[in-house]
């Protein structure tokens, strides 16, 4: 079963989501002027199509690459197949990017991916003269290992565990380079062990655990890890994997890094620009740099900056002339890498990319890059929300059901919800009883005000002094019944704090937070591909899924 709940029905929460992406999701037509196109507009997929297919890409290369990547991954046949098809001009992709992050990362890494592949799906059966194929563009050459190092599970205490892996000898501060190529070590075995006590004990706990041990081995690489578990758990999917921190891919881009080296601060400007426009109604998320590109250097990923005789690498001492830079460039491409601002004109220099699978932030900042889109004379392709879940399972529905609780409740702060609660247990509605002493106190001083008025006014400050203390009392009076009340009742308001832990963890919705081992471990690794049946990509809403 699945219910729907409004964005903005959520965003009370500190700005759950920013009004950009609720205007982009309810009412496109507000900033259609930030967008190449409307998702929900025919014409625009079909203009996009058309402008697509005139693109002279050299997909021969691209599929040679691909091909070669995704053998390397052991993906499927109906990978191998896709890729094929994209020698096609008819052929367009469907991506979507994301970290590597350990075991997937956050649940919203699985609901982009299965938004990907549903789309492409759509999209095939909509439009029957093309055809689609899902991509996943692997982030591995972040250098925040922190981010990717780390999944959050909820323990047998019913609490959240936060287990991080590290690499020995090395802190997960320091900047180690493109994660995606990082090799677990000997810390390995003792980080499962960890993830073991973990989780829970059900009958699929074994088998769980045997799939992700060998996803993640030593000598595995943060990307072959990642891409090996969800080759798995999207099996006959047909998702192709693209590694850009490949040599190959990087050959191809050396136009855009040459034109960004040689027209900066061009870019910069361009965002700079727009940024200013979307400010008049909007916030912009993104801050543009001189130059949109990372150099790595012994180890690790720098900022590339402007210098007095050249070039230079942020945070060091390293610079370069101009023709150094440019010789580097030109012999070692793979030795530089795209910041946010360029990484999608370099997705889509590559790819003939009909939509790009966003997440609400992801939303937000495509609209500062349109003109950088024109600049490149790329196609801008059409931004496509994922979809955003929250699984309600059933022990916890209970709970909802019994008390007369929705999602939304929790978005506020959990001391909310109990007092919420507490006063349904209550035979005493305690803010009632109070309210009411309140106003009759408030009502029989004035009485007594307009008495004291005709014997003597002099007794008028003595009156609102006396005023003052009771009504303090009964505050606090108050204060102490309330929680009076909620010890009265705590055993129901742990189950709310039981509640609040598996929907909204420490604050956050669970699809940001809680990984899929979680879910995994409890239901079987049948669970993506019953969760592929019950995502739907359409309404733009939060989706409740009912287990």
């Amino acid at each position: 079963m699945t219910t729907w709940l409004d964005f903005r029905d959520l965003s009370i929460a500190g700005n759950a989501f920013s009004k950009l992406f609720l205007d982009y999701v309810n009412d496109f037509q507000r900033v259609h002027q930030f967008y190449g196109g409307n998702f929900r507009n025919e014409a625009d997929w079909t203009n996009l199509f058309r402008q697509l297919e005139s693109r002279q890409l050299k997909r021969t290369t691209l599929v040679q690459i691909l091909t070669n990547q995704n053998k390397n991954f052991h993906c499927g046949v109906k990978t191998l197949a896709n890729i094929d098809s994209l020698v096609n001009d008819s052929t367009f992709a469907v991506v979507t990017g994301q970290q590597v992050g350990l075991f997937t990362g956050p649940m919203y890494t699985i609901y982009k991916t299965l938004t990907t592949i549903k789309l492409a799906e759509q999209l095939a059966k909509r439009f029957p003269d093309f055809q689609f194929v899902p991509i996943f563009w692997l982030e591995g050459e972040d250098h925040d290992f922190e981010e990717v190092s780390k999944i959050h599970l909820i323990n047998p205490a019913n609490e959240i565990a936060m287990l991080q892996y590290q690499i020995q000898g090395k802190t997960p501060e320091k900047n180690m380079g493109a994660v995606g190529s990082l090799q677990f070590d000997k810390a390995l075995p003792g980080f499962f062990d960890s993830v073991d006590q973990a989780l829970v004990q059900t009958e699929f706990k074994p088998k769980v655990l045997e799939l992700f041990r060998t996803a993640y081995q030593e000598g595995m690489t943060f990307n072959k890890a990642f891409v090996h578990l969800m080759n798995v758990l999207l099996e006959d999917s047909g998702l192709i994997f693209l590694d850009p921190h490949d040599t190959q891919i990087k050959q191809l881009l050396l136009p855009v890094f040459e034109r960004e080296l040689t027209a900066t601060p061009r870019t910069c400007q361009l965002v700079i620009d727009q940024s200013a426009e979307l400010e008049k109604q909007y916030h912009a998320q993104v801050k543009p740099r001189p130059i949109n590109l990372f150099v790595f250097h012994e180890g690790s990923r720098y900022p590339l900056e402007p210098h007095p005789e050249g070039f230079a690498l942020k945070g060091t001492r390293k610079h370069f002339t101009k023709d150094e830079l440019f010789s580097l460039l030109r012999s070692s491409p793979e030795s530089f890498s795209p910041n946010v601002v360029l990484r999608p004109i370099c997705q889509d220099t590559l790819l003939p990319t009909a939509a790009y699978v966003a997440g609400p932030s992801e939303v937000a900042y495509f609209a500062q890059f349109r003109p950088v889109y024109q600049e490149f004379g790329i196609p801008e392709p059409i931004i496509y929300p994922r979809s955003s879940i929250t699984i309600m399972e059933e022990k916890v529905e209970k709970v909802f059901e019994r008390f007369s609780l929705q999602l939304v409740d929790f978005t506020r702060d959990i001391e909310f919800v109990k007092e919420k609660v507490a006063a349904q247990l209550a035979d005493v509605n305690i803010n009632e009883t109070f309210s009411a002493a309140q106003q009759g106190t408030e009502e029989s001083m004035n009485r007594l005000g307009k008495a004291l008025q005709s014997v003597d006014q002099t007794l008028l400050g003595a009156l609102e002094s006396t005023k003052g203390r009771i009504m303090s009392n009964l505050d606090g009076l108050k204060e102490k019944a309330l929680a009076a009340q909620k010890r009265q009742h705590e055993v129901f308001l742990r189950q709310i704090d039981k509640a609040a832990i598996h929907i909204f963890p420490d604050s956050e919705f669970q699809e940001r937070k809680l990984n899929v081992l979680y879910f995994l471990n409890k239901y079987g690794l049948e669970f993506v591909r019953w969760l592929h049946n019950e995502v739907h990509i359409d309404k733009f809403k939060h989706q409740i899924i009912h287990l």
